[in-house]
């Protein structure tokens, strides 16, 4: 029988009590995407972000094993073996699937048994630990098989290796495809979802419009996940900072005339304009769990408020309408 979590704002409490609202993303960590060594700034660049984090509250904390091609999970691994203790109270997730084009082929999504536990394997050993929380799926694979999946798994879980699967970027459809073959549940997608990506909001609202042209694809994917109590993370939520300060110069002007209400919100309910970009997308009744991709220290705190911000609805509509550019149909 599938969870029912209609008086539950966050799901993936039902699954892992001590899991934070926000999660930090790690996808910047340990310098650019190239194969120069992590130096001392990189670590306390990172440092400095753990850091913040936990002030306000962050315990789950999300990488993947292509971000900055594995130097994001050697740079975790690396403040670990300097200060062990950082590893208690936190929960980790780390993603695999997506291989980058090299000596071995082109760039390709990979979710066959074996790579799933070879990548698993090797994110063990650069994030410095026995035991990952959350496994996500990180793309899609057209060639992807689900028994084989559910045999990895399985396999990873009885070793104690990996305690829950979850997915990345995959819809309804491929999530009901694969739930059919493991004896767990998915607890977790992540998927884009901001305020200036606004796809997934309009796939329903815009239902039967033509103003929804283009949006069909994500069909019933909120509503599975809710009824199935899997927790929605949202990547890419504070959008490079554009609605916090850091518009660029070639801004839109729906994109400026959104930074101005969001700006004008912060200031009402006296909350950074991070935290007030964030609670819109927690205020969805999916339980939206945003992951704070930022490194920088003072940003990071600017979240923590997010969670305490509770909008009208008029005001998240407003944001909604603004940020379409466009009237609901």
């Amino acid at each position: 029988m599938p969870h029912q979590p209609s008086t539950m704002s966050f799901p993936l409490s039902l699954t892992l009590p001590t899991a934070s609202r926000l999660v930090l993303g790690c996808m910047g960590w340990g310098g650019n995407w190239n194969h120069e060594p992590i130096t001392e700034a990189h670590l306390a660049q990172a440092h400095g972000a753990l850091d913040a984090a936990r002030e306000i509250g962050v315990t789950l904390i999300d990488h993947a094993d292509i971000y900055t091609l594995g130097k994001a999970e050697r740079t975790f691994g690396a403040l670990l073996r300097r200060a062990p203790s950082l590893r208690d109270g936190l929960l980790l997730q780390t993603k695999c699937g997506i291989r980058l084009q090299g000596a071995d082929g082109p760039g390709r999504y990979d979710l066959s048994r074996d790579y799933i536990v070879a990548a698993t394997h090797a994110s063990l050993e650069r994030l410095g630990t026995d035991q990952i929380d959350i496994l996500l799926l990180h793309r899609a694979d057209p060639l992807m098989e689900p028994a084989e999946i559910a045999e990895a798994f399985s396999r990873l879980r009885q070793s104690g290796k990996v305690r829950h699967l979850g997915v990345s970027n995959m819809h309804a459809g491929h999530m009901r495809w694969l739930q059919q073959a493991l004896d767990a549940p998915l607890v977790v997608n992540q998927l884009q979802m901001s305020l200036l990506q606004l796809d997934w909001l309009d796939s329903g609202t815009c239902f039967n419009d033509a103003a929804g042209a283009g949006t069909q694809t994500w069909g019933d994917t909120l509503q599975h996940c809710q009824s199935q109590g899997v927790q929605i993370q949202a990547w890419g939520p504070l959008v490079k900072g554009w609605l916090s300060g850091a518009l660029p110069d070639d801004a839109s002007p729906v994109l400026r005339a959104t930074a101005a209400l969001v700006q004008q919100l912060a200031e009402h309910h006296a909350v950074p304009r991070e935290s007030l970009v964030l609670a819109w997308l927690m205020q969805h009744p999916a339980g939206i769990q945003p992951v704070i991709g930022s490194t920088h220290p003072d940003r990071i705190r600017a979240c923590g408020a997010a969670a305490q911000v509770r909008l009208s609805r008029a005001e998240w509509y407003q944001l909604y309408i603004t940020a379409r550019g466009n009237n609901l149909p």
